[in-house]
């Protein structure tokens, strides 16, 4: 199995969404995409605690023609929409939007979180989607961490959650609208591991929390992103110290992306068009309700 050469390791940047401080891994510098993805957002905080739960988080807002998906690494992640989805999903779980022709979400911490406080972290990413699925009526696919498949790799309990696609003959049960490959590796020191991903997806790291070395590699540490070329099959890692990363891979889809805010189409017409159908209700409306 030929291995993928590494085209590029970038450190994630602090940016500020909504007064919300967080670590941007993509898009970065000149980087704008790794079609099918779009971005890539990681927020990890302590919530002091003594707040109310609408005072924390992020309220009410649309989205459409992409997949908003949301890993929880620490804490819970409250998602509520217009489509009348309401659920908490705890550490180690998976909330996995399809935005399709429109939707209105919030996403905040857990109501326990916000009042007693305590460590938050959460891994957003976009995916962008087929241009015959921009329309298509939005869904919402939660995954709790005992619903999502995952493969012991070693005795020391370094474990891989197949969150969507197949690996090691396991598939995830997250249905998508392009072929991809998304796995949370939580691995420990010493584990050396070689995967196989199809030629002509795209495929990337994320490393959370660790340092690992892939493919010969200098030492890749927290927070950086690798962008792999599509050049071989094989991907191979070697753990220096306890690590926590993502993988990110799926099929391109070499496709022409308008973007403004929270809408992701073909052209810069069909962005004005959801503009203008937000604003007259048309992607539904999200009244939060708080105990």
């Amino acid at each position: 199995m030929k291995y993928r050469s590494i085209k590029r390791i970038a450190p994630a940047k602090k940016v500020n969404m909504g007064d919300i401080w967080l670590d941007q891994a993509l898009p970065i510098d000149d980087i704008e995409q790794v079609d099918p993805f779009l971005l890539i957002h990681h927020w990890k905080t302590i919530l002091p605690g003594g707040q109310k739960q609408q005072e924390v988080g992020v309220g009410p807002h649309p989205h459409r023609g992409f997949s908003p998906v949301t890993l929880i690494f620490e804490g819970g992640l409250h998602h509520r929409d217009s489509r009348g989805n309401d659920q908490v999903i705890y550490q180690g779980g998976t909330q996995w939007m399809h935005s399709g022709m429109g939707i209105i979400h919030s996403e905040r911490p857990a109501k326990e979180l916000a009042e007693q406080g305590g460590s938050f972290e959460i891994i957003q990413f976009w995916v962008n989607v087929p241009s015959s699925s921009k329309m298509s009526v939005p869904s919402y696919q939660p995954l709790t961490t005992d619903q999502t498949p995952k493969v012991m790799m070693d005795e020391t309990g370094s474990t891989i959650s197949i969150i969507t696609g197949k690996f090691k003959e396991m598939e995830g049960p997250i249905q998508t609208e392009s072929p991809l490959l998304i796995l949370r590796l939580d691995l420990n020191k010493g584990i050396e591991l070689d995967f196989e991903i199809p030629s002509d997806y795209q495929a990337m790291l994320y490393i959370l929390s660790g340092s690992i070395t892939s493919n010969d590699s200098e030492s890749l540490r927290s927070k950086d992103l690798v962008i792999f070329g599509q050049d071989g099959q094989g991907l191979e890692i070697s753990c220096a110290e306890n690590t926590t990363a993502i993988l990110l891979a799926g099929q391109p889809l070499h496709e022409p992306v308008s973007s403004y805010g929270p809408f992701v189409m073909n052209d810069q017409t069909d962005i004005m068009k959801a503009i203008k159908d937000y604003q007259i209700g048309k992607m539904g409306v999200l009244i939060e309700e708080f105990s």
